[in-house]
């Protein structure tokens, strides 16, 4: 598929053809973007929620009263969960929340992604990303005048240091480099913008993926 490049200042720079296999997806899996997002989310989750167990509770140990003769339970000691002080049952501990996703289905949820944004008519490719001058104003003139507004932009190899002073403090907009390319953020942006050596780097990875058994039939139906 052929799509228009544009410049930062929104004025036509040519053309760029792009991969079908990456940008090109009609039939957009909704299950495996879900697992990705899940996957991803699940991750991030810092698992440190800890609460104290009885061998941890600073109470003493001693026994609360004798065995036999008081009418009341037997007790042993005030660190048991039952009362006020002491440790909580089957309570939450650190522990890691990820799970592992098949390096596979990681690959195809990215393209769908990708595609879902190109389908939508939500995928901008632009020429570069270079500023003379970190100038967060100025900058926020040229995304309301392009239609930039909740957008993730992948600037590159490298994000241009004048380019992410001055977009960082903009609201809503995230700069990333190609190695930040990651299907939540993806999908939770209005507009996806991809600089030409990010659109050469993703097709580079991504061109010479097998397509699904899915992809293929719907190929062969079509």
């Amino acid at each position: 598929m052929k799509l228009s490049v544009i410049k930062l200042d929104g004025k036509a720079s040519g053309d760029v053809e792009l991969s079908d296999a990456v940008f090109g997806i009609t039939d957009i899996r909704g299950d495996l973007l879900a697992r990705y997002v899940n996957w991803q989310l699940a991750k991030r989750r810092a698992g440190t929620h800890k609460v104290q167990t009885r061998n941890e509770n600073s109470r003493t140990g001693k026994k609360m009263y004798k065995q036999k003769g008081t009418g009341g339970a037997r007790h042993g000691s005030r660190r048991a969960p039952q009362f006020v002080g002491g440790s909580r049952a089957f309570g939450p501990v650190v522990r890691d929340h990820g799970f592992s996703l098949p390096k596979k289905v990681r690959a195809l949820a990215l393209r769908h992604a990708l595609s879902s944004k190109a389908k939508s008519g939500d995928l901008v490719v632009v020429d570069s990303l270079t500023l003379k001058d970190a100038k967060t104003a100025g900058l926020r003139d040229t995304f309301g005048k392009l239609g930039w507004t909740k957008t993730l932009i992948i600037a590159g190899p490298e994000v241009d240091a004048n380019f992410g002073l001055a977009a960082r403090n903009i609201p809503m907009v995230d700069v990333l480099p190609n190695a930040g390319l990651n299907v939540y953020d993806i999908l939770r942006a209005q507009k996806l913008v991809l600089t030409k050596a990010a659109v050469e780097a993703i097709e580079a990875r991504y061109a010479e993926a097998r397509p699904s058994r899915r992809e293929q039939a719907a190929k062969e139906a079509a």
